[in-house]
């Protein structure tokens, strides 16, 4: 589907570099992050033997939001993503909200999760987790991620990879060390639980699982994304299902007693001893520098697509003449990024990153039915057209709704605070002549 994207007045365009495999690395590294090696203590603090299962049948309930995605992404082949959905739908003003909060949850994201990067490393090495050490070690991730994709993209992807392999491999061999502790009882658990915070719990749970968004944003830099991009979604996002229920059981297998303080890098030391927590606190930094990667490589694309369709600045807007890279957007979001993890102020927006991206979600999820009615026979024909009408992104939709409502009344008013922040960016991109304007 052709979007209402104005042309710009950049000379080049983005390359088409990223292929299935890059398209599925980013999915994983978005949803994959510093939260799997804290969340099943928080779980099973609360489910006991049955988290495992929990985390499976939240994955089935999510999958319906990124299948939703999927039929969505088979539509565009442009760069944006969820700005593209919901602005063919309801205009620009609708498409620019959307991109918005989207940048912001992604943008607070990147902050806390280099903080927390830090953090993790100096478990083991003690000089980065505090002062100088952290303050230079904030500054070179950032840096170092901001040029990787500054000089093209498939830097940034071999970048991702990278980290990629070096989270993945430690954890898979905790999971095949750790299998020897399953038993019967523990994979198979009897009694139902009982919660004290069902919403809560679910709030943990859905929370292990959102960030696969972002991938859809690079659709422009993507071969063939219109049948690549779907496949890519739903294949990975089963994939983590199946490996998080993995990792809850061999966690619960192996500290059956836990009381919802301990780590996945107690698990490595109870499965290897300190080498075992070492190599499990280093898969923790790498994993968190893979989702970190991820966001470096996907978000930019949201600031560069909202000023193509003149919905910021043009400064976002830029190509780099070499690298035929977005490069402003990629330096904005790496500046930002790092000067929120150094000063900490990343925390005020916490509250509201969650559910800003529920709200995206929604706003896409709804966007569904007039994308397909605008599309022509030719894109209806190509697209991963779901079966059922609308039962599943009716189902997401609700999901999301219910989602959405367990938040608080300050994370409704920061989100508020914040899109009225970016609407005065919005005016001022508005008031920019098109390009059939400029030639008059």
């Amino acid at each position: 589907m052709t979007s209402s994207t104005v042309p710009g007045n950049n000379p080049k365009q983005l390359l088409r570099g990223i292929g299935f495999l890059g398209i599925a690395v980013l999915a994983l590294n978005g949803v994959i992050g510093a939260g799997i090696f804290a969340l099943p203590a928080s779980i099973a603090a609360q489910a006991g033997p049955w988290s495992p299962w929990l985390f499976l049948i939240v994955g089935v309930l999510v999958i319906t939001i990124v299948l939703t995605f999927a039929e969505l992404s088979s539509y565009f082949k442009e760069t944006g993503g969820p700005v593209l959905y919901t602005s063919t739908a309801f205009g620009p003003l609708v498409g620019f909200s959307t991109g918005w909060i989207l940048f912001l949850s992604r943008m607070t994201a990147f902050a806390a999760n280099t903080a927390a990067m830090a953090t993790y490393l100096g478990a083991v090495v003690p000089w980065f987790g505090d002062g100088i050490g952290r303050a230079v070690f904030v500054i070179s991730v950032g840096a170092g991620l901001t040029y990787a994709n500054y000089v093209g993209v498939k830097d940034g992807v071999r970048t991702l990879a990278i980290f990629t392999f070096m989270k993945l491999t430690p954890i898979v061999l905790m999971i095949l060390l750790g299998l020897q502790y399953v038993s019967p009882d523990t994979l198979f658990p009897g009694s139902l639980p009982s919660f004290d915070d069902l919403g809560g719990t679910t709030l943990l749970l859905i929370y292990a699982y959102v960030g696969f968004e972002s991938t859809t944003i690079i659709s422009g830099e993507a071969k063939n994304p219109k049948q690549a991009m779907p496949r890519a979604l739903v294949s990975t996002i089963v994939m983590i299902a199946v490996l998080y229920f993995l990792i809850v059981l061999v966690y619960i297998s192996v500290l059956p007693d836990a009381d919802g303080s301990q780590t996945l890098i107690d698990v490595g030391e109870v499965l290897a001893g300190t080498a075992g927590g070492i190599v499990i606190a280093l898969a923790a930094v790498f994993s968190i520098g893979g989702n970190l990667a991820s966001i470096m490589l996907a978000v930019p694309r949201l600031t560069f697509a909202l000023s193509e369709q003149r919905l910021l600045p043009r400064w976002f807007g830029e190509v780099h003449e070499k690298h035929a890279t977005p490069a402003n957007s990629i330096v904005f979001l790496g500046v930002l990024g790092t000067v929120f993890a150094l000063t900490g102020s990343f925390v005020w927006l916490a509250a509201a990153s969650s559910l800003t991206r529920l709200i995206s979600y929604a706003l896409c999820i709804v966007s569904l039915p007039i994308v397909r009615r605008r599309a022509n026979e030719q894109e209806r024909a190509e697209a991963f057209r779901l079966p059922g009408g609308y039962a599943i992104p009716g189902f997401a939709l609700l999901l999301c709704l219910w989602i959405m409502f367990q938040s608080s009344t300050d994370a409704w008013a920061m989100t508020g605070a914040l899109l009225a922040a970016g609407l005065v960016l919005y005016w001022f991109a508005r008031q920019r002549p098109s390009v059939r304007q400029a030639k008059t």
